[in-house]
């Protein structure tokens, strides 16, 4: 029986998953906020809400599918508790055939998806005709982002996030270099901050696979395809249990963006541009903090896989209160220079003087959001992907009958609205998380 870990010992481990997943998930957030910057500069408000409204456009079309990854780094993780190699070759094999089959299929709707998409965002004159130029040259890349998010998941769930973080660095470098070529140099505007994120997601991808190639993962994959066991109906209905919670639950969190977009964009272009860099920003702390959420998922995953909750509990623990100090941290640096930050990300007065209006936000929402995001990690790594999806359920009523009660308040209703959604998920899952902790290992 494997001796216990130490309070010590469980934070090295989360910290060694967390910090390279925090330092990858901020060089991810360096794409948006590039975009922002670059085109900020050519002071044309419209140009710059077009570029939110399309990146707005794009979330809410690929991260739907974010499942990928996260059901890959879950399933990889317990695997690797079970000290189950096969069963990683084969969960390699699984997602990225599943991943092939959805990117075939988003690129046989996309002259249907891109203007109803935007339809849906309500965008219109100037604002809709850069959006569908930004949108009709990133959409191509969606595949590839889709394979990359397996791949990212399989390096994560066998901790290689070293790995992750330089090809990561690489791309985002290719990517801002790309930027002030494309946009400030060659002066394409929104179809140069289009095609940057296009060619640097291909050189992530072709990073990644190279390292995949190296591990020899790829060698146990293409020799999974060939196994039948690989698809048995069990492991199938499993994986795509697993996935369809992630979806709906994705689906739901996506809608509740999108809605946020589409208020913003009824507000003017001025709002809207102010929103997108707020939103931006959110994203980098979102990204930052969400480091602890990979650490929970793979610590927590290995522990189901191996049946120790002593190690689950201890997990849990080291990463909700890591995470609130990293949270509180974050939370006081936006409220020190969060509005100066944002006014660096336009040169129109009126979109810094929105920005300056809201930017209080950027102070509340981190520390809010931080737990929902460790739990995540928790109950994606265990399996509670049922219980997930209810929680996020209850989470978007909340959501959706505050936007009504506050809109009277304009934006700051709409920001406190989305503020909420984050704290009613986390009490959510708090309060189911003990039961359900009881049932997983009551076997054990």
């Amino acid at each position: 029986m494997p001796s216990p870990l130490t309070r010590s010992d469980t934070a090295r481990q989360l910290w060694s998953i967390a910090l390279p997943a925090m330092l990858t998930n901020v060089a991810t957030a360096l794409f948006g906020l590039a975009d922002m910057w670059a085109i900020g500069r050519l002071g044309d408000a419209p140009a710059q809400g077009a570029v939110e409204l399309g990146a707005k456009f794009m979330l809410g079309l690929l991260n739907v599918f974010n499942f990928l990854r996260t059901s890959t780094v879950a399933l990889t993780a317990q695997g690797s508790g079970r000290g189950d190699d096969g069963a990683q070759g084969a969960t390699l094999a699984r997602a990225m055939a599943v991943a092939l089959g959805i990117g075939a299929l988003l690129l046989m709707v996309m002259p249907w998806a891109i203007p109803l998409g935007l339809d849906l965002l309500e965008a219109s004159g100037p604002v809709r005709a850069d959006a569908q130029t930004y949108v009709a040259i990133r959409y191509w890349a969606g595949p590839v982002w889709l394979a990359n998010c397996v791949l990212v998941g399989w390096l994560i769930g066998r901790r290689h996030l070293r790995y992750v973080l330089c090809v990561e660095i690489a791309a985002n470098l290719v990517h801002i270099a790309l930027d002030l070529l494309l946009v400030l140099v060659v002066r394409w505007g929104v179809a140069g901050v289009a095609s940057a994120t296009v060619l640097s997601e291909l050189l992530k991808f072709a990073l990644l696979a190279a390292v995949v190639v190296r591990e020899g993962a790829a060698r146990e994959a293409l020799a999974a395809l060939r196994i039948r066991a690989t698809w048995a109906r069990a492991d199938l209905l499993r994986l795509f249990a697993l996935n369809r919670d992630l979806f709906v639950r994705t689906l739901l969190l996506t809608g509740a963006i999108l809605l946020f977009a589409r208020s913003g964009a009824q507000a003017g272009p001025v709002t809207l541009a102010a929103n997108g860099i707020l939103f931006q920003l959110f994203m980098l702390a979102t990204l930052l903090l969400d480091g602890f959420e990979s650490a929970a998922q793979v610590l927590c995953g290995e522990a189901v896989g191996a049946g120790e909750r002593r190690r689950f509990d201890a997990a849990i623990r080291a990463a909700l209160v890591w995470g609130g100090v990293t949270g509180l941290a974050v939370s006081a640096a936006y409220a020190l220079g969060g509005a100066r930050l944002a006014a660096a990300f336009s040169t129109d007065p009126q979109v810094i003087a929105a920005t300056g209006d809201y930017a209080v936000w950027l102070a509340v929402l981190p520390l809010l959001g931080v737990a929902s995001f460790v739990f995540d990690g928790v109950f994606v790594g265990a399996g509670w992907t049922r219980a997930m999806l209810g929680t996020m359920a209850a989470a978007l009523a909340l959501y959706l009958a505050m936007l009504a009660g506050l809109a009277p308040l304009g934006n700051h209703g709409l920001w406190a609205a989305f503020a909420a959604l984050f704290g009613a998920r986390a009490a959510g899952q708090a309060l189911v998380l003990p039961r359900l902790a009881r049932r997983s290992f009551s076997v054990s």
